[in-house]
């Protein structure tokens, strides 16, 4: 008789199944050039960069609202260039073109087409509303999701164990036994996981040394080993 461990598994978005940092990139520079800006990405992008993964990780920690963030990024950005522009214009800008950017990795179809046969799939996701609905709730794998949780929806992000009860409560799933997290950010997926009590898996493609401490249950580097370990 095989026994299979899991009912649930929760997947991040970005990162996980998207390829994010391609469509962020993309985004960028089509905002600023709609600036009349001169881009040059190993300056304007790094620099963006720097500051965004800077005020996620405040997001992370309680320190700022998703609601200030959408400019609040984009008035640090144009005081560290020492360029005036509206934030708030080239934030709905930015907005408008990385819900436009949507690109899955090249697994993500055929491993969550796979799995939805004996598995019940819901993805939880850090990000904004007006960026995540066509990004996510629109693209081609959507289907094969019973849910789809965006943190600014409801106002509560990962890692904040309440969005983990929020996802298994729409579901109408209450054994945490019986749920995995994927995610890629050890202190937004995994610790996330952590605090709401569900075993967890780190998707760390590049092999990234884990020195924070925080100890998932699994680690993969390629998508497709995630079927490998359900079937242990």
């Amino acid at each position: 008789m095989i026994i299979i461990k899991y009912e649930i598994i929760i997947f991040d978005a970005d990162e996980t199944l998207f390829d994010f940092k391609k469509s962020e990139k993309k985004a960028f520079e089509s905002t600023v050039v709609d600036f009349g800006i001169e881009y040059e990405e190993n300056y304007h992008f790094k620099i963006y960069k720097e500051i965004n993964t800077a005020i996620w990780k405040e997001l992370e920690n309680g320190l700022i609202t998703q609601k200030k963030l959408k400019t609040e990024r984009f008035r640090r950005l144009s005081k560290k260039l020492n360029i005036q522009f509206n934030e708030i214009e080239f934030a709905k800008s930015f907005m408008k073109h990385l819900s436009q950017a949507s690109f899955l990795y090249d697994e993500s179809e055929e491993l969550v087409k796979n799995l939805t046969k004996k598995y019940r799939l819901t993805i939880i996701t850090n990000g904004l509303s007006a960026v995540q609905d066509n990004r996510i709730k629109k693209s081609v794998i959507a289907k094969y999701f019973e849910d789809i949780v965006v943190s600014e929806e409801i106002g509560i992000s990962k890692p904040n164990p309440e969005i983990f009860q929020y996802a298994l409560n729409n579901i109408n799933y209450t054994d945490k036994n019986k749920v995995l997290i994927i995610g890629d950010s050890l202190t937004s997926d995994i610790q996330g996981g952590i605090n709401f009590g569900i075993d967890t898996c780190w998707f760390n493609p590049k092999m990234n040394q884990n020195d924070i401490g925080i100890k998932p249950t699994y680690v993969i580097s390629d998508l497709m080993e995630l079927e490998n370990i359900l079937k242990k």
